[in-house]
């Protein structure tokens, strides 16, 4: 299976929302989810942290998930940001072709 979900969150929606776009003009995702705020806490330079943010799921192909985690990596706020990646094993075949066709990096 050449498809990939990516995870990774924002400090609110606004930047959530600017993010997915730059991914999708770039072609780099067929889809960008946007939860509903939440809230995390995590460790960080040793200290007990915690901060409302909003998850991203990006809908992927396996052709575009270097330039994709790059691009992430780019414009995100966040020192380190959270790029999680995970192939897909099986879904419904016709969502799966257009996620093919709708990702991959402008030349």
């Amino acid at each position: 299976m050449n498809a990939f979900l990516v995870f990774s969150t924002a400090p609110d929606r606004a930047t959530g929302r600017r993010i997915a776009r730059v991914v999708l003009e770039k072609r780099l995702a067929a889809c960008v989810h946007l939860s509903a705020p939440g809230e995390s806490l995590y460790r960080w330079k040793g200290k007990l942290e915690h901060a409302r943010e909003t998850a991203m799921l990006f809908k992927t192909s396996k052709k575009a998930l270097p330039s994709l985690m790059r691009t992430i990596k780019q414009v995100h706020p966040y020192e380190t940001p959270e790029i999680l990646a995970s192939r897909v094993d099986a879904g419904n075949n016709a969502y799966l072709k257009w996620l093919q066709k709708e990702s991959h990096p402008k030349d």
